[in-house]
């Protein structure tokens, strides 16, 4: 049996909700492992996803190939932002709710 990873969150970060339950932004998933999405396009393989993003406002996490891809991507051009932004919360699911089964302590 491995031993459970752990990752380091906001201190205000909110609590993981249930699986299928609307993302509130808690980060888990996302500091668990990068999503196929960050893979393909950010090379990162395994750890806390490099696109990750604290949002001081909102106070919460957001992902940065969503809210600000040319950030992550400095080869996208200025005029392909917005549907880079559309592209990467369809490709990520945005809004379709939790799907992070990890138990969180």
């Amino acid at each position: 049996m491995s031993a459970p990873a752990q990752i380091a969150l906001h201190v205000a970060a909110p609590a993981k909700p249930p699986v299928g339950a609307p993302c509130n932004g808690c980060g888990v998933c996302c500091a668990l492992a990068p999503c196929p999405l960050s893979r393909s396009l950010l090379g990162h393989c395994t750890g806390t996803c490099p696109a990750l993003t604290w949002q001081d406002r909102a106070c919460r996490y957001a992902c940065g190939l969503a809210v600000a891809p040319a950030k992550h991507l400095r080869w996208l051009p200025d005029s392909l932002e917005p549907l880079a932004q559309r592209l990467a919360r369809r490709w990520i699911a945005a809004g379709s709710g939790c799907d992070c089964d990890a138990e969180v302590e």
